[in-house]
């Protein structure tokens, strides 16, 4: 193989000109008339049995071409590549512009290549921090849904159904006079308050006792998921045959024994406390880091090629229908219930691909320029954690992951820290967080563009 030119004809892209020489293409040739001779008769001969002489003397010097032809394309195109020590993100188009005996194959090979990118600005990026203060309130709100988690389920028959009760009731829905498929339902669990039900059909439900027969009155949404039902009105037939309620322990000492591992009320209050500040400092640490990705995004000017937008998006699809698979929707299964076709449905993908990508080639950038690098052991360890998490040996995930990917990743994750020691982070309450809506472009509607730097 030789690359006989290397033109770049845009920004991101390459066209190698590469040629395969007559005696690699020759051994194509015998190999090609190996693997095809036993599906090809020749008059005189037992099938498989004819020479390769015979065959193109029969079907022309050319009949082996395409098959010798496509054997060596993706070595060609992968050497080639790694000749000319190019970052391939995409390989658009291929063409065999010569093709003879005598000289072998030429492809013309367009190759798009990672983008040449500046980043400034990504020391002192000033972004705020949302860290929600915890109050005496939070912490008995805490409690009591603990309490109710923790409550003793009794009957009641003295009392008609109160909110929070759980009511097991029949019932079935009309719209125009109609039962409508779906509406009905026997002996169906529902906990007065929850929410679970059409806006205002809980409420309807509360005063009622049991034996009582009752009718519900609501209007479905107009962004009722049945479109059928979306905006109408509806009446539901209803009655209660048992009505649950909760019988809620004491707030006190022995409370906290059975609950927790603490002796005291106080106790086990403070340790609830602590947890809620630290799940507030994890969810603020979340934000923060989305922040600071879109910050870094935006600061990276470079023409991105379509095709490395195209590919996260690809990769984000799957990464859908995995965290979706035990669940048992498929993509299929949800473009059939929204409605959606597939082609809005990449739509919705591609703004936060377009950051993902950027962040990428920003932190690529700034490992390059402070000059970070990856030692031995931090591979190693990086290697033993992946193993951990997936459950293989590490000469298992070593055969997955090369260590120049695991370096690159690394590096990236080493900047992007860098880049949040380097931040300039005020601490505010999250009622100050300004709240973007759908039509912000893509820096606003992934968190952050508040918070740039005036």
């Amino acid at each position: 193989m030789e690359v006989i030119s290397n033109n770049k004809t845009g920004a991101n892209t390459v066209v190698l000109e590469v040629k395969v020489g007559a005696e690699d293409f020759e051994k194509a040739l015998q190999d090609a008339y190996l693997r095809r001779r036993k599906n090809i008769q020749i008059d005189g001969f037992r099938k498989g049995k004819a020479t390769r002489k015979m065959i193109e003397a029969k079907y022309g010097d050319t009949f082996f071409y395409e098959t010798a032809i496509n054997s060596i394309y993706q070595k060609t195109v992968a050497d080639a590549i790694d000749d000319q020590k190019l970052d391939a993100v995409d390989i658009p188009e291929t063409q065999v512009t010569d093709v003879s005996k005598e000289n072998g194959v030429t492809f013309s090979i367009t190759v798009t290549v990672k983008p040449e990118i500046t980043i400034d600005d990504y020391k002192g990026i000033k972004v705020d921090k949302y860290v929600k203060t915890i109050t005496d309130e939070d912490v008995d709100a805490e409690v009591e849904r603990i309490r109710n988690n923790n409550a003793r389920i009794i009957d009641i028959e003295d009392r008609p159904a109160e909110k929070g009760d759980t009511v097991i009731f029949d019932f079935e829905g009309f719209t125009d006079g109609e039962a409508f498929k779906g509406g009905k339902a026997e002996k169906f669990n529902l906990e007065l308050g929850s929410g679970k039900f059409i806006p205002g059909f809980e409420d309807q439900v509360i005063g009622k006792s049991i034996g009582e027969d009752f009718d519900v009155n609501v209007t479905f949404p107009e962004n009722y998921n049945a479109k059928e039902l979306a905006g109408k009105e509806a009446v539901f037939k209803c009655k209660i045959h048992e009505i649950k309620g909760k019988e809620l322990a004491d707030l006190d000492d022995e409370f906290a024994k059975d609950v927790s591992e603490f002796d005291t009320l106080d106790e086990y209050k403070a340790d609830v406390k602590k947890k809620l500040e630290e799940n507030a400092e994890a969810a603020a640490k979340t934000e923060l880091d989305n922040d600071l990705s879109a910050l870094v995004a935006i600061r990276v000017k470079g023409e991105i090629p379509q095709a490395m937008v195209e590919n996260r998006v690809n990769d984000m699809l799957r990464e859908w229908e995995y965290r979706n698979r035990y669940a048992g929707v498929t993509i299929k299964d949800y473009l059939k219930y929204t409605g959606l076709t597939m082609e809005k449905f990449r739509q919705t993908f591609v703004k936060p691909a377009l950051l993902q990508v950027k962040l990428r080639l920003g932190l690529e950038k700034i490992a390059e320029l402070e000059g970070i690098t990856v030692d031995a052991d931090e591979l190693s360890k990086q290697y033993e954690e992946l193993a951990e998490q997936y459950k293989k040996d590490v000469d298992k995930v070593k055969e997955l992951v090369s260590e120049e990917s695991l370096t690159e990743d690394i590096k990236v994750e080493k900047a992007f820290k860098f880049v949040n020691d380097n931040a300039e982070i005020t601490i505010k309450d999250p009622s100050e967080r300004v709240v973007h809506t759908s039509d912000d472009d893509e820096e606003n509607s992934e968190n952050g563009e508040e918070n740039a730097e005036k």
